[in-house]
């Protein structure tokens, strides 16, 4: 496995420290809050990919967050099957990178939909140590996802995992920069995610710099709580935002998303690299 992180991340992302839009796929067939109607959920996820393509963002991250309560590990075939049809249609309605996050922790489902779209990164909320959640004690599997990878030709498949994932508490406490220098070397990823702990909860900057102080180039991924309100300070310090609290109104997570609060987002989070860059 490549450690030249920053070169891989710059390669799907353009060099640039990217917005990642989320599409918050409505249930999908087998979940408790499907409606019956698959091209209801079609519809939406274009509509909200469409939206936030328009609003600026850079990337695009379709997760199955209407599924609750979640599976740690979804293999349900007739939800892996429709997330994969979801999201190759986000794909042909739209024109930047792609990537897929199956909750809770389902790495094989997402790398084999990003396999089948052509999608170019997954989200993986546990990929090294182990977290006790919602869904119960939740282990690392890097093992599995690497040779994984392997298996299906998708080695060029980006992971950004989270460290300290939101919603969790980690089983057993290490110390940070440790735990972030295992899942870069040691694990498989290419970049990290850095969450609060719940949705609405950006990590702090003090975390942030605090990984950046500890291994100089690996890419840092804001993962939670992302608003306009803190676009510019944050967009100063990060190298990416994954996009999705603050996109609806009033935070509203059943809403269509706003292209307004898209583009004043956007804008924001730009603002903040050129002020990095200034400095």
């Amino acid at each position: 496995m490549s450690n030249n992180y920053r070169a891989r991340f710059d390669g799907v992302f353009g060099g640039k420290a990217p917005v990642l839009g989320m599409v918050h796929m409505l249930a999908l067939p087998g979940a408790p809050g499907f409606s019956g109607k698959l091209n209801d959920v079609i519809d939406r996820a274009v509509q909200d990919a469409t939206t936030l393509a328009e609003g600026g963002v850079d990337a695009l991250l379709v997760e199955n967050f209407h599924d609750y309560p979640f599976y740690p590990m979804t293999t349900e075939p007739e939800t892996v099957a429709a997330a994969a049809v979801v999201a190759r249609e986000v794909a042909r309605h739209t024109d930047v990178p792609l990537g897929i996050n199956i909750l809770r922790n389902s790495w094989k489902a997402s790398l084999g939909i990003a396999a089948a779209v052509d999608a170019q990164f997954i989200r993986l909320n546990i990929l090294t140590d182990a977290a006790v959640t919602d869904q119960g004690i939740i282990n690392s599997e890097a093992y599995a996802v690497a040779r994984y990878k392997k298996a299906i030709d998708g080695e060029h498949i980006l992971t950004l995992a989270d460290l300290l994932t939101k919603h969790a508490m980690p089983l057993v406490d290490r110390p940070v920069p440790v735990i972030a220098g295992d899942m870069l070397k040691r694990g498989g990823a290419d970049a990290i995610i850095l969450a609060g702990h719940d949705s609405s909860e950006p990590a702090s900057i003090e975390r942030v710099n605090q990984i950046k102080d500890a291994i100089e180039d690996a890419p840092i991924v804001l993962g939670s709580g992302m608003t306009a309100e803190h676009a510019a300070n944050y967009g100063a310090v990060a190298d990416g935002a994954v996009f999705g609290w603050g996109s609806k109104k009033d935070h509203d997570m059943d809403l269509p998303v706003s292209g307004e609060l898209t583009r004043e987002f956007v804008q924001l989070w730009r603002s903040g690299k050129e002020q990095q860059k200034a400095a």
